[in-house]
């Protein structure tokens, strides 16, 4: 896309720090980072949402994701001395989180599929985690009807639905010829 600020950087028309680029994706470090290392995973094909892009380009992103956290970490880990003052509490991280914000609701503000990676530390003044907001689901009608419109929409072939037996201890079905 044109003025797609992602695609300008996966063209070379718009500056970045890359970390990492194959055929399918580029890491980045974020333009405006949370802490230091916060850094983006980018498909170089633009599709604006996640559930827009297919699921062999989001494994590809997944796949890296092992690789560039523990080079962010032990990057991170050591309180880097290029890293300011101000950023001094930021650093020596030993944890992140990984996040996709898919949608206006979600918070995302550039429509082109990303996932970040967030260095983190048990100082660094961000939030603390989620669970503070959860509540446990109750065993309801309404959480079991949910649950069944999901599987529905997932349209999942019988032999691969929850709760068949597609693993475990199960006979497997003969082939002709295997007799």
């Amino acid at each position: 896309m044109g003025n797609c600020i992602f695609c300008m950087i996966v063209r070379g028309e718009s500056p970045a720090f890359k970390l990492y680029e194959d055929d399918i994706c580029l890491c980045i470090l974020d333009s405006n980072p949370l802490t230091p290392g916060h850094s983006l995973i980018i498909p170089k094909s633009h599709y604006t949402s996640l559930k827009e892009t297919p699921p062999l380009v989001v494994a590809a992103m997944c796949s890296i994701i092992p690789l560039l956290s523990n080079a962010i970490m032990k990057a991170t880990k050591s309180g880097n001395a290029l890293l300011t003052n101000a950023c001094a509490c930021m650093c020596k991280t030993d944890s992140f989180n990984l996040l996709a914000n898919s949608g206006v609701a979600a918070g995302q503000v550039v429509f082109h599929t990303h996932l970040h990676i967030i260095p983190r530390n048990e100082n660094d003044c961000l939030w603390r985690s989620e669970s503070s907001q959860r509540k446990p689901l109750k065993q309801t009608h309404e959480a079991a009807t949910l649950a069944d419109e999901i599987r529905e929409q997932l349209s999942f072939p019988d032999k691969r639905r929850p709760g068949s037996s597609s693993c475990g201890n199960h006979e497997e079905p003969k082939l002709s010829g295997d007799e």
